[in-house]
């Protein structure tokens, strides 16, 4: 599932969602990768702009589902090393909160687009969302770390292989 280029012709969704696109801490997230080889701003940024379009469609709120769904994974650590570096473990479990406090310490977001980023692991976490935004960006961004942990195993399947790709 890629959203490739779409999101940056989309003038509604850049109108808003420009000043997180554009800062510096958000560009940082390039430094760790999410899943397979996608980054964590790749991530956030196909979890937010397919979110963003569900939510248009049905006339939901677009604008926490896109801001939300940008800073959901805002906590700023290689997930795949932090236990070992910090002795800090259950990611899945902490860093929902970890990232919202890195939005509320860089950015102005609303008590929905908060929501939106603490309630994104439901149920992992116990509390689901409180708006179909929330659930909206939950569900993307399980169907998103699907695809790119698959199209991860299928690179290297076709690797061990000797294929270009597996269908």
């Amino acid at each position: 599932m890629q959203v490739s280029s779409a999101h940056q012709t989309d003038r509604e969704y850049l109108d808003c969602v420009r000043d997180i696109l554009e800062d510096p801490v958000f560009q940082s997230m390039d430094r760790f990768i999410q899943h397979g080889h996608t980054t964590c701003r790749e991530h956030c940024i196909q979890v937010s702009y397919i979110s963003y379009c569900i939510c248009r469609k049905y006339g939901w709120d677009f604008v926490a589902a896109a801001r939300g769904g940008l800073l959901h994974d805002l906590f700023l650590y290689d997930w795949h090393t932090h236990a070992k570096e910090t002795g800090k473990h259950f990611h899945g479990f902490t860093h929902p909160r970890t990232a919202l406090e890195n939005a509320q310490k860089y950015f102005s977001i609303t008590e929905k687009e908060k929501d939106v980023i603490l309630r994104h692991m439901w149920p992992l976490t116990p509390i689901p969302p409180k708006s179909m935004a929330g659930m909206v960006v939950v569900l993307t961004d399980k169907l998103c770390s699907l695809a790119e942990v698959g199209n991860s195993i299928r690179e290297k399947s076709s690797k061990i292989l000797g294929r270009k790709r597996i269908a």
